[in-house]
């Protein structure tokens, strides 16, 4: 019993050894399978690369950790590592995701309404059976005092130790190692806590170079150009934001499944090679609204300026934003533009909680369309696909492919559980469109009216093992950078904005990306601005007669 009870004393640098030993060889699964995969474990020079590889990550986590632990911060920083490193590495099994800076930056930006689908029994379980071990460890050890003097020195060698066995592991798997990483650089996005820390950082030193004050201008000179028309009704483009919508399932696209029965019927105006601009929502909502996009792609260019709404309220348009979701990534705090996220004030019998079906836009739209004088672009912002939780996106009489699966935690349902889960999320996108259609529609005795629907980036469904988005641009699935763009024009639209709808079904399978929607929305509201390049604008070559659709 007193051995029992008896707490041992050890250094700060044994313990932070122990734990970046404990990290590196049991929260790093996806690591330690990917740099395995195809080698025989009855070849000795397996064993022996697996070896040098641990040794050579344990020892530069051990240098990071000592540069940065003493005797007062040691506990509390291990602690915390040891509980963040098993919730990443749950992740990245459950779902085969990288934690790269975007995934990162889309971690640390994202609100309470989409963390909880991620919080789980399974990640409670994970994390406790993961964590129990090394923080019992670090709460029953004591710590040494030392004199500084003396712990500077000790200090010093032990970094200096895990130095040397850097550079020998290094050496002996030198050639096999560099090969790997420079044909997959992204497995570094798979070493844990390494990728936290790096990621973490590399967003830091980004957002400290941000420029602070004024966003950059776009678009100073916009107006809107004079129409050689008569003066008409009002002109309403609605723009509906999708979310985590892959092309691949949509019916009207060509998937084998009906997930579009009713956009069917309509008549729309199908683009059917279509790119987004990231994989995830924090690159991609601020590079679609952007003049620059993927094709100038610049980070720090595209959140330091202004984006399209800014350039619409400048020329004297008016700009409203219904938000169903987390909120626009910067890209709505145009001066003058009218903001608002719905509730269920809106409509209770769409709501459970803060969260509400995405028929509450069209519900809204009713009665703003009602509120309509002037030439009006109204962006509604859906939940759509958003995930884990397909299941949370749709009511109950849109379960039509079934058996769904009904949690958060996809790896406990079968692959086509997900899919039905995801298609069913569709099929309810499908109502909620169509019924946005129907109310524009129904103004049509006293508003122009158009609408476009382009979703923000698409979605793995265990293909290839992979879940959710975010996987990094240059090695996305196609899966994940191919959406869906669906347009519906009004036929005094149409008329107003010189806008031929046969024209523009017949170039639809034309290449389109979201480079695209910023040059687009100006030209068919007659926006005039040296920001506008008519060779992006998918509506330049269907107006006024010309017959070839401007290419990407």
């Amino acid at each position: 019993m007193r051995i029992l009870t008896r707490r041992p004393t050890v250094r700060v640098e044994t313990l932070a050894a122990l734990a970046a030993m404990y990290m590196i060889a049991l929260g790093n699964g996806p690591w330690w399978s990917a740099v395995s995969a195809g080698r025989a474990w009855t070849d000795p020079g397996a064993w022996l690369f697996v070896g040098a590889c641990f040794v050579l990550l344990a020892a530069a986590h051990f240098v990071l950790l000592a540069l940065v632990s003493n005797r007062y911060t040691a506990k509390p920083l291990l602690a915390l590592l040891v509980i963040v490193t098993a919730v990443a590495s749950y992740y990245m099994q459950s779902y085969n995701v990288l934690l790269d800076p975007t995934m990162l930056r889309n971690v640390t930006r994202t609100d309470w309404h989409e963390t909880r689908d991620l919080l789980t029994w399974g990640l409670a379980g994970h994390v406790a059976l993961w964590c129990a071990l090394p923080l019992a460890v670090i709460a029953w050890v004591r710590l040494e005092p030392r004199p500084a003097v003396r712990a500077m020195m000790f200090r010093g060698g032990a970094i200096a130790a895990a130095g040397l066995l850097m550079v020998g592991s290094a050496l002996v798997v030198s050639r096999d190692l560099t090969s790997l990483m420079r044909n997959q650089h992204e497995l570094r996005y798979l070493i844990t806590p390494g990728n936290l820390i790096t990621s973490l950082a590399r967003n830091a030193i980004k957002d400290a170079r941000s420029v602070a004050g004024p966003r950059r201008t776009v678009g100073g000179d916009a107006r809107r150009m004079v129409s050689t028309a008569p003066p008409n009704r009002p002109r309403v483009f609605v723009l509906v934001l999708g979310e985590t919508a892959r092309a691949a399932n949509f019916s009207v696209l060509g998937y084998g499944r009906e997930t579009n029965p009713q956009l069917a019927r309509l008549g729309l105006v199908t683009f059917s090679d279509v790119t987004a601009c990231g994989t995830s929502t924090e690159v991609s909502v601020p590079c679609m609204f952007s003049p620059y996009g993927r094709e100038d792609y610049d980070e720090q260019l595209i959140r330091n300026s202004e984006g399209l709404l800014h350039v619409l309220r400048r020329s004297g348009l008016a700009v409203w934003w219904r938000d169903n979701q987390s909120g626009c990534k910067g890209v709505c705090d145009a001066p003058g533009l009218d903001y608002r996220k719905l509730d269920a004030s809106v409509a209770p019998e769409l709501c459970s909680g803060d969260e509400c079906y995405d028929e509450i836009l069209v519900r809204g739209l009713a009665a703003d369309l009602e509120a309509v004088t002037e030439d009006t672009v109204i962006v509604l912002h859906m939940m759509g696909n958003h995930g884990p939780a397909y299941h949370l996106r749709y009511p109950p009489q849109f379960r039509r492919f079934t058996p769904d699966c009904r949690t958060a935690q996809l790896r406990e349902c079968s692959r086509q559980a997900v899919v039905n889960a995801y298609d069913d999320a569709i099929l309810y996108t499908d109502h909620v469109l169509a019924e946005a259609i129907e109310t524009l529609d129904g103004a049509a005795d006293r508003l122009d009216t158009a609408l476009l629907y382009v979703s923000d980036h698409g979605e793995s469904l265990g293909e290839a093992g992979l879940y959710l988005h975010g996987v990094p641009y240059s090695i996305a699935p196609d899966y994940q950078t191919r959406v869906p763009m669906l347009m519906w024009l009004s036929g005094s639209f149409a008329a107003d904005a010189r806008v031929s709808a046969d024209c523009l079904k017949a170039h639809a399978a034309e290449p389109l990306s979201h480079d695209n929607l910023f040059h687009s929305v100006l030209g068919v509201m007659d926006v005039a601005t040296t920001a506008y390049r008519p060779e992006r604008d998918l509506f330049a070559g269907c107006r006024a007669g010309t017959v070839s659709l401007a290419r990407r």
